[in-house]
């Protein structure tokens, strides 16, 4: 005669798993995401920085440069948002990569240079490169190596450099100016929104995410007030202090509201915030740029210790962006 089965206690069985599942999730944001000590997430930095500039190493030319990026990725968006604003598709090739879920990196839809995965490109640019291989990357047909891979700075690259190439060249997008004022933007939106919906959905203890979800919702009820005078960040002129705001609201009510845990509000529910959603969408060029399933799939496909069951979400209905005036 069998012996009866001898079932774990619930009790048990329930801590078990949560001390297996909690040591596995900790291992595995460690390398998604590295930590503080009091489990904020620390961003870090890029590693190519190099500069576009006449009579150096990497002049400005026609058909010499390509912008490598993820159609999900907020920080590869902006170069694709200033490229269509100043009219320099013709002059700047795109390479587009999808992430690998099994893989844990980017990889090319078409080998390039040889290279299936971004990791390749990056170790063939500087061998021996043991650094994280992130999109965007603006790369040089001409030495075949990367010029820089900071969203930050290829973006001011884009707006100056090749104006002779641009249809375009009338648009500036960093005035001299506004600079001062466009620089101040940007390092209160990077902290607290574009890098504070990571912060909030990386956060490896319940202090990290307070913080970084108060420092958000803060700064965005502040861009609230602020659009209430004016069309942009900087007056009634886009710059790219809104370049940089775009591409995260855009990513906000689809991704980092229910995924990130930054559901205090949606953008849909700021009647400033959303009416500038929608006026920076439906500038010329710019829709073309944006694709929220592809945002979704990237997200909620990929990122498995937030979504270890990889369902891709049925919403947001978006209608709103084209709808209306």
């Amino acid at each position: 005669m069998a012996k009866p089965r001898v079932a774990l206690p619930p009790g048990l069985l329930i801590r078990a798993v949560k001390w297996v599942w909690t040591t596995l999730w900790r291992q595995m944001m460690a390398q998604l995401a590295p930590a503080s000590k009091s489990g904020a997430y620390q961003r870090p930095e890029s590693q190519f920085r190099h500069q576009v500039t006449a009579g150096e190493s990497y002049p400005p030319a026609a058909n010499r440069y390509s912008l490598i990026v993820g159609m999900g990725c907020p920080w590869a968006h902006r170069t694709l948002v200033t490229r269509a604003l100043k009219g320099l598709e013709d002059a700047i090739a795109i390479i587009p990569v999808v992430p690998s879920p099994n893989q844990g990196c980017w990889v090319f839809e078409k080998p390039f240079q040889g290279c299936r995965t971004l990791p390749e490109l990056y170790r063939q640019a500087q061998p021996g490169y043991s650094g994280r291989s992130t999109v965007p990357v603006l790369w040089d047909s001409q030495t075949q190596t990367i010029v820089n891979n900071e969203s930050a700075e290829i973006i001011v690259i884009l707006n100056g450099a090749f104006n002779e190439f641009a249809a375009h060249p009338e648009v500036d997008l960093y005035p001299a100016d506004c600079q001062t004022a466009i620089d101040s933007w940007n390092d209160r939106i990077y902290h607290a929104v574009n890098n504070g919906v990571y912060r909030c959905g990386f956060a490896q203890s319940q202090v990290a995410y307070d913080q970084a979800c108060s420092e958000l919702f803060d700064t965005l009820n502040a861009v609230e007030a602020e659009l209430q005078s004016h069309a942009y960040l900087c007056g009634d002129t886009m710059t790219l202090a809104d370049v940089r705001l775009f591409t995260t609201l855009f990513r906000f009510d689809g991704v980092y509201y229910s995924l990130f845990k930054c559901n205090r509000r949606r953008i849909q529910d700021y009647p400033q915030l959303s009416q500038y959603l929608r006026r920076i969408y439906r500038l010329p060029g710019v829709a073309a740029t944006c694709d929220i399933e592809a945002v979704k799939q990237d997200y909620y496909g990929n990122l498995f210790p937030l979504n270890p069951g990889g369902i891709i979400p049925a919403g947001p209905d978006m209608t709103y962006l084209t709808e209306g005036n």
